[in-house]
């Protein structure tokens, strides 16, 4: 009797080996019956379901959803459980990542493992989408090249660079994303001031108070409206309100930075001076080492604040305060 048991034992466990699972890439496919021109819907799938494998066959996979519909499926449609898991972790890894700037995407986007087009992606985003942005990165575009200049010889043909973000969207989920598929939400009151320069990200520093309301002042920063620069932002400038004028005033300026993201923003007690808005550049210098610069603004005066032992350097550009009409 127990020799007729353990050997009873194998057999029921025969052909249930662990079944590879994958995830839906796609906003919506539908499950097919065969693998023919001529089918039959089973199911529909959307955009993140988990789904086990069962066959593969070409370019088609045979399907179990979690409700137990089975069907034929594109393998386009689907992604693997170890690109499933590196967003898994991409998540982890940036839920407490200081947020740079917000935006709206302009139309439905796919969040990407990486910057690329090429590149695995999970979750799409519909237009209109809130996001929170993180960090900035380039990519080629892949078959696009800047043609060779016949009148430098030295000069050709060149790839195509595009900016893409690091964002977090509204359930946490990060990814990257198409930098010119999000509009950036710049509050109105600055946007205007661009000069036609791009703003790469933009901070609160502090409210001051004006009769019944108190007004932000702000941090920004900018660059050219040029994909793949080799830096993240190279101008900074910092908008504070006159109580007096009812408007806004540009008390600080500086340029031709070399500067990366992230940007911190926070407060600090300077004594006689009291509390005061903080905010750290990372710039990197002539040797490509980053550095943290540290500024204070006491409305509204914007100063460097030097670290022990740092001697002080010519500023890039002027800091006279410039009145906005």
């Amino acid at each position: 009797m127990i020799l007729l048991t353990l050997a009873f034992l194998p057999a029921c466990g025969r052909g249930k080996g662990r079944l590879e699972v994958m995830y839906v890439s796609a906003p919506q496919a539908f499950l097919r019956d065969r693998v023919a021109a001529v089918y039959n819907k089973t199911a529909t799938v959307k955009n993140g379901d988990r789904v086990d494998v069962l066959d593969r066959e070409k370019r088609f996979l045979k399907v179990r959803t979690a409700s137990g519909a089975e069907g034929w499926i594109e393998q386009r449609y689907v992604i693997s459980q170890q690109v499933f898991d590196h967003f898994q972790n991409l998540t982890k890894d940036h839920q407490n990542d200081p947020v740079q700037a917000t935006g709206t995407t302009r139309n439905d986007t796919n969040l990407h493992i990486e910057p690329g087009r090429d590149t695995d992606h999970l979750y799409l985003l519909p237009a209109a989408s809130k996001v929170a942005l993180l960090a900035r990165g380039t990519a080629e575009r892949t078959g696009v090249v800047t043609p060779a200049n016949p009148a430098k010889k030295d000069q050709s043909a060149m790839p195509v660079l595009e900016d893409w973000w690091l964002a977090r969207d509204a359930q946490g989920r990060a990814g990257w994303l198409l930098a010119r598929m999000v509009d950036l939400d710049v509050p109105l009151e600055i946007a205007q001031y661009a000069e036609g320069q791009r703003f790469t990200a933009f901070f609160v520093l502090n409210e001051v108070q004006d009769a019944d309301k108190k007004v932000p002042q702000y941090l920004v920063l900018l660059t050219e409206p040029k994909d793949g620069q080799p830096f993240d932002y190279d101008k900074v400038h910092v908008f504070t309100w006159n109580v007096k004028r009812h408007r806004y005033e540009t008390a600080y300026r500086e340029r031709n930075l070399n500067g990366v993201l992230p940007v911190t923003v926070t407060d600090e007690d300077f004594g006689k001076e009291g509390n005061l808005p903080v905010f750290i550049l990372r710039v990197k210098d002539d040797s490509g080492n980053v550095v943290d610069r540290k500024y204070k603004l006491n409305t509204p005066i914007v100063r460097r604040v030097l670290a022990p032992g740092e001697a002080p350097s010519k500023p890039a550009a002027s800091a006279k305060k410039k009145k906005r009409q």
